[in-house]
């Protein structure tokens, strides 16, 4: 249905696509795979019409077609769903869905929306999609889950003769995630051909027919999943095997570091006490929904509704004060990197040197400046230490963070905090959207972190890196801790304490 040949893209400097070939076939989803900075986004950007191709061709039915626009790429039946979610809060998920494309009747010569049409037609592709809320819900009210239903559904009703899906299931549950797989096959069923691009090789191979891996913007091999074996798509990824994802562990957990006692919130929890000691991970664990990141928002300050009794190195902490928080040496690495973590726009140095400008033990104490002068030199050298450290990937620390590929860009995150050398560190799903390599080096980095002294509290929805990279497991249901678990503890356990299944079957 859909064939590249031969596609080339160059930005500047970068050659970021060389020479590329893949074919989509109907009733066929197709696994893209690749390392981030591997050339991904951009070919998917060509397909959509956002970016033409230096060289090369798109043979749609076998005839040439080009792309000037999106609204071509449209108009040809291609949709994408991307890993970032595209919604407009201030609309509802069925103005959302037909953005740009309202049903219309006339009325007295006039064209009008025909609401009632429109919210009738968006509900019923939420429907098909599993999605449990009204059509009429604003998107401000959605969550991450929520909003890539509302984007598949929008690819949907489009009518798509190929979908793109973008690490669609990076902010799902177990639940939903199956949900897509189900998706996924009724698509392949209507003939509709699927670019399925994910880091996690338990969808791949749950969902694609074949697969296609680039490396450094070129194919570098393709085949059929059902002979496809993962060590051997890990190794054309990286170029590499990647051989103990996991590092060797070497914890020797001293005085407890944050001690928390009934930490509780009107609507989202209660009740919740733990303690993570220096040179300890502990992990909270919990399907979409748990209150997980709800309750470390809460401790860093960004929840006023909240309550708590908190005490950090012995000392108590303001849980509405995230400045003091920070002072105090607790840091919080968000979700979501790219809307909360860092600024896109700005250059990699500044971001990192952005939380020392206010940092009360670095600024204006011979850090950064000058007797009362910023100095440039400085804010360099210490920018570039945390580069090194950290092993950022990046032509140099000018170019924006929006052109590192996503592993860098969390590096970058974190990087920003470790320069103000906390105590406590919260990582909020740190190797969300970064493939196998990028997690590998973040695994490293967590581990040097407690090797260090610092106490690391990991919130994490996948149960293979909770399980191996926590010395204890917090399980969270409905804004509760239900169970705690060792390291080493079945699997089995702790997803049955995250979705009730072990308190129904005791009942």
């Amino acid at each position: 249905m859909l064939q590249l040949r031969g596609i080339t893209k160059r930005f500047g400097p970068t050659q970021a696509l060389r020479g590329v070939d893949l074919d989509l076939l109907p009733g066929q989803a197709l696994a893209l795979i690749g390392e981030n900075g591997a050339g991904k986004s951009t070919l998917v950007k060509t397909l959509t019409g956002v970016h033409a191709p230096d060289s090369g061709e798109i043979l749609l039915d076998g005839r040439p077609v080009k792309f000037a626009r999106t609204q071509d790429a449209q108009a040809a039946g291609i949709a994408a769903v991307h890993q970032e979610t595209v919604v407009f809060d201030a609309l509802s998920a069925a103005e959302n869905i037909f953005i740009a494309r309202p049903l219309t009747k006339r009325v007295a010569g006039v064209q009008v929306v025909d609401w009632p049409r429109m919210e009738r037609e968006a509900q019923q592709w939420l429907d098909l999609v599993g999605a449990q809320f009204p059509a009429r819900t604003p998107a401000a009210e959605l969550g991450i889950a929520q909003r890539h239903q509302v984007e598949i559904a929008r690819a949907l009703s489009m009518q798509a003769r190929v979908v793109i899906l973008d690490e669609p299931t990076a902010a799902l549950s177990q639940a939903e995630i199956h949900e897509i797989y189900r998706l996924v096959n009724r698509l392949k069923a209507q003939g509709v051909a699927v670019l399925f691009i994910t880091h996690k090789f338990d969808e791949l191979f749950a969902v694609c027919d074949r697969y296609v891996v680039l490396r450094d913007g070129a194919t570098v091999g393709s085949g059929d999943m059902a002979t496809a074996a993962e060590p051997a798509l890990v190794k054309l990824m990286v170029g590499r095997a990647v051989d103990d994802t996991y590092p060797q562990r070497r914890r020797s957990p001293g005085a407890v570091a944050l001690r928390v006692q009934a930490l509780s919130h009107p609507t989202e929890f209660a009740d919740l006490a733990f303690e993570v000691r220096r040179g300890e991970v502990l992990g909270f664990y919990g399907l979409v929904g748990a209150g997980r990141t709800e309750a470390m928002l809460a401790l860093i300050g960004l929840k006023p509704e909240a309550s708590a009794r908190v005490e950090l190195d012995g000392r108590p902490l303001d849980l509405h004060d995230p400045a003091q928080a920070i002072a105090a040496g607790l840091v919080y690495v968000p979700e979501d990197r790219r809307q909360q973590g860092a600024l896109l726009d700005l250059s990699v140095g500044a971001n990192l040197t952005l939380p020392a400008l206010a940092g009360p033990r670095h600024a204006w104490h011979g850090k950064l400046s000058r007797g009362p002068w910023l100095s440039a030199v400085r804010e360099r050298g210490f920018a570039q230490t945390l580069m090194d450290r950290l092993r950022i990937k990046a032509a140099s620390q000018e170019v924006p963070v929006a052109s590192l590929s996503g592993g860098n860009q969390q590096k970058v995150v974190i990087a920003k905090w470790l320069g103000l050398q906390p105590r406590v560190v919260i990582l909020d799903e740190p190797t969300k959207g970064i493939d196998v390599g990028a997690k590998q080096a973040v695994y490293e980095l967590i581990e040097e972190m407690v090797q260090q002294g610092l106490a690391v509290i990991l919130v994490s929805s996948e149960l293979p890196e909770a399980m191996n990279l926590a010395d204890r497991v917090l399980v969270m249901r409905r804004g509760r801790v239900v169970a705690e678990f060792a390291h080493g503890a079945p699997a089995e356990s702790i997803v049955a304490a995250a979705s009730g299944v072990a308190k129904e079957l005791a009942a």
